[in-house]
């Protein structure tokens, strides 16, 4: 039988019709799974913050920051005060900006430099290269810092072997233990940290660009300064800041190649507390640290997000 004589009853039951009710009957079911589902999710970030961040970070910090503000009848601002007012903490603080500022700036140059040879001018073995400053990042500082001892120390091998090959004296490498060393251990373990960022801003650079200021008669250095740089420039700012915030935060190498003459404002810090058992002040001095790194996360992750929204 030809379908045009289907019965009436049996087409309407074929072709079902939704109408305004269950329409809303299904918005309404959607709207309470997302309200679980939202819900789901804040007791989720609830039970981390009470049970994870809270006795491992929250309540660390905020007894710190209360300590910091401790004094003999209650609330005080003696420890800024004593931090301050120590006539050796002007020396301290110049000393960890100018390390932090020398270390940093060598570490960005030679990190956004090496990027660039390994993206542009790719060579045999890069790829195992950038592999393996993918995994240099994953080691301890401190084992950078004995490793160059065991290398360029006044008994490392290298410093043997020309004292043995020019038949001198005495070792000729002596720079390790002091600011010299500490400067060039931080170069070596920082410089990996730009050259991921500065790999992946370089990744999204349109090459029709290059080629095409190329084409124009545009030689090697205007091409770099004037098309590639201001197109990559937040990729490698984000690693630049990235950088001067690790360096910052080093402790590793400063109390394994930092000599006696050479405090920073962690090695402080550390010896305000273990040694001094100045538990205020070195508070004190942990929370303006902390004010100090807080101040460079938030403008890599401002020029981050700059990054990751074009």
């Amino acid at each position: 039988m030809s379908s045009l004589f289907v019965p009436e009853s049996i087409a309407r039951d074929d072709r079902h019709v939704v109408t305004d009710a269950e329409l809303d009957a299904q918005f309404a079911a959607h709207a309470q799974a997302a309200k679980r589902r939202e819900r789901a999710a804040n007791w989720h970030l609830l039970f981390i913050l009470v049970v994870v961040l809270g006795p491992l970070v929250v309540y660390p910090l905020a007894r710190m920051v209360l300590l910091s503000f401790s004094g003999p009848h209650g609330l005080s601002v003696h420890a800024y005060a004593a931090f301050f007012g120590n006539p050796e903490t002007r020396g301290v603080i110049g000393t960890t900006l100018g390390i932090l500022f020398a270390s940093a700036s060598l570490a960005s140059v030679l990190g956004v430099a090496l990027a660039s040879l390994l993206f542009f001018r790719p060579f045999a073995g890069a790829k195992l290269l950038t592999r393996f400053l993918e995994l240099f990042v994953a080691f301890p500082s401190f084992l950078v810092a004995f490793t160059l001892i065991f290398l360029y120390g006044s008994q490392g091998s290298v410093s043997i072997g020309l004292q043995r090959l020019f038949s001198l004296d005495s070792p000729p490498m002596d720079f390790l233990f002091g600011i010299g060393g500490v400067i060039l251990a931080e170069v070596v373990f920082y410089a990996p940290f730009v050259v991921r960022p500065t790999l992946a801003s370089y990744a999204t650079l349109d090459m029709r660009l290059i080629e095409a200021a190329r084409s124009l008669g545009a030689n090697g250095w205007m091409v770099a300064f004037k098309v590639i740089l201001p197109l990559a420039w937040p990729g490698i700012a984000a690693g630049t800041i990235l950088c001067f915030l690790l360096t910052l935060n080093e402790f590793g190498i400063l109390l394994v190649l930092g000599s006696a003459h050479l405090i920073t404002l962690p090695i402080a810090i550390y010896s305000a507390a273990t040694v001094d058992l100045d538990l205020p002040t070195a508070a004190a001095g942990s929370v303006v640290m902390l004010l100090m790194s807080l101040s460079l996360y938030a403008l890599y992750r401002r020029v981050n997000r700059k990054t990751g929204s074009r």
